[in-house]
């Protein structure tokens, strides 16, 4: 089952485990409760939050993400379990000894991937991807031409319009996209974490201010997925951060992607896609199993 992601967005609010639920009070009262065993991850996405070391301990057992984020939706850090996986070390190993050309070839295979996602998702959205395809074939092991900024120069523009700028800091849509790839990035850490991978150890995202490098390298394909969603929710009118914004962006880690064994939950296919990562990192499988193409967003 996919879990469901938890966004605690009211300030003053506090969270606590009570035998195996989440427990959401304000000011000493109970206002809500969750099985743990359903959460995918938690949002901490207000001001003035408190919560116990037994609700984050109970999360870690469950390989259950707690996401910190700053005032503009994007998260600042993670609380990630120590233990999840019973082949932890060796993958981890696996991983360390990882040879440059290996880790190229596989940037290659997600950078390609990204691409197509972007041309379903314009197409879906109405607009012209037709260059689209032949950009994902230019781009080479490790991508030394940098396609994937070239398709990104094309691709802002025909999703959001001429004067769209992605801006990390700005409102409107920026906001929007900001919220949904802090959704999505819990969704990847998880999964990378799930298949026994350290978050740390990049393909390509690599800087050693950024402890979740390949979380962001994993979540590559999946952004026009958020990029369609926000498209949607700027067309119904919204310009900001709401609720019912919140409510739906939540959702992009159980909308629909087409996979090797058909329709699969986003969630899924990012553990699928750790998953033969590591079998890559392991020499026990060559390619990547990645998403084939987006489907029409269904809700």
């Amino acid at each position: 089952m996919v879990g469901r992601v938890v966004d605690i967005s009211e300030d003053g609010r506090h969270l606590a485990k009570d035998r195996g639920f989440l427990v959401v009070s304000e000011s000493g009262k109970e206002i809500g409760r969750l099985p743990l065993d359903d959460l995918a991850a938690v949002i901490a996405n207000a001001h003035g939050l408190t919560f116990s070391k037994n609700l984050l301990t109970a999360l870690a057992e469950r390989n259950v993400p707690f996401v910190f984020c700053r005032s503009n939706h994007m998260p600042v850090g993670y609380l990630q379990p120590a233990n999840s996986h019973h082949e932890q070390a060796g993958r981890m190993a696996d991983q360390a000894a990882a040879t440059l050309p290996t880790k190229k070839r596989l940037w290659a295979e997600i950078v390609r991937s990204k691409i197509e996602q972007q041309a379903d998702a314009l197409r879906f959205a109405g607009a012209e991807a037709g260059a689209f395809a032949l950009l994902a074939r230019k781009v080479r092991s490790g991508d030394p031409d940098n396609v994937e900024a070239q398709a990104a120069r094309r691709y802002w523009p025909l999703m959001f319009g001429p004067e769209f700028r992605r801006q990390h800091d700005a409102d409107g849509a920026n906001a929007l996209l900001n919220y949904g790839y802090a959704i999505l990035r819990s969704g990847a850490a998880r999964a990378v974490m799930s298949a026994g991978l350290h978050p740390s150890f990049a393909l390509a995202h690599i800087n050693r201010g950024n402890a979740f490098g390949l979380v962001d390298d994993m979540m590559e394909p999946f952004r026009p997925q958020v990029d369609l969603m926000v498209k949607e929710l700027i067309d119904q009118g919204y310009e900001e951060i709401t609720s019912e914004a919140k409510r739906e962006l939540a959702g992009v880690l159980t909308t629909d992607m087409m996979s090797e064994r058909g329709a699969t939950p986003v969630f899924v296919c990012m553990e699928r896609l750790a998953f033969s990562l590591a079998q890559c990192f392991a020499k026990e499988a060559k390619n990547l199993e990645l998403p084939r193409r987006a489907l029409p967003l269904e809700r």
